[in-house]
């Protein structure tokens, strides 16, 4: 490990900082809301100022790194060649509209397509859940411990009740054996943090049937830190550049929820 990722890192937490400031101030004046894709798919103004303020930061302390982000501020990349920022300004745009809390910053550094930097910093409860390649997973100044495994039927895992009812949604059946397996389920709203409560034993695992790069980029340098595993339903490793089904967890577990349910090529 080069110094400079750990030092990039450092660069990257002030800025998340300030970031979370500006969020928070926002929120004390009227949110102007749209909807992208669907009506429930909401985008903010806020969410546009804060990928905004990040694309100025990088572009001017490092002209030569690329940057994708949820709201399209840059030219679409088609490939993660040299070192790339993945940015999602604010990972559920939902819960920030309607509850002003559980939602998060999530920022990762991507190089020659390895994943060096991920910050995950849920910005009202202050928790940010932060890691570089090869040097440890924090909250906060606390370091995460490698994660203990738990058995399938007395594990906790993140899921979206949606994706139970969905009926076109084809792993509906595999989800509800899954679902009436397990321990319990959760539901943040919030990829982002979902994946971090993951490497932080918050949470046994995660799943997802469709997420976006910039939801996972960050989460996944936190998990790969303290052993646990992201991929496909099908065990494969993540796109960066396209939208992927997202199953998370610790290994053992990881590897029950994909042979056991989830993993059939549909």
């Amino acid at each position: 490990m080069s110094m400079n990722f750990l030092e990039l890192e450092q660069v990257a937490r002030d800025w998340t900082y300030e970031a979370g400031e500006k969020v928070k101030q926002s929120l004390e004046n009227p949110i102007h809301i749209e909807s992208k894709s669907n009506p429930n798919d909401l985008v903010t103004e806020v969410d546009k100022a804060i990928e905004q303020f990040f694309y100025e930061k990088i572009t001017q302390h490092y002209p030569d790194h690329l940057f994708l982000g949820e709201e399209g501020i840059a030219e679409e990349l088609t490939s993660l060649e040299g070192t790339v920022w993945i940015i999602d300004p604010i990972d559920g745009t939902m819960n920030f509209v309607h509850q002003k809390y559980n939602f998060a910053i999530s920022v990762a550094v991507y190089h020659e397509g390895v994943g060096m930097i991920g910050i995950v910093y849920d910005v009202m409860s202050d928790e940010m859940f932060r890691a570089v390649r090869d040097s440890g997973a924090y909250l906060n100044d606390v370091e995460l411990l490698p994660v203990l495994e738990r058995p399938l039927e007395e594990s906790i895992v993140g899921i979206n009740a949606r994706w139970l009812v969905e009926g076109r949604n084809p792993y509906q059946n595999p989800l509800r054996a899954l679902v009436r397996d397990l321990r319990g389920t959760r539901s943040y709203g919030s990829a982002a943090i979902e994946l971090a409560y993951v490497a932080a034993d918050r949470l046994d695992g995660y799943i997802c049937v469709k997420l976006s790069p910039w939801d996972y980029a960050a989460g996944a340098v936190l998990l790969e830190e303290v052993g646990c595993k992201i991929s496909t339903f099908q065990g494969k490793r993540l796109s960066m550049l396209t939208p992927n089904t997202v199953i998370a967890g610790k290994p053992q577990l990881h590897k029950e929820m994909i042979s056991g349910y989830v993993g059939e090529e549909l």
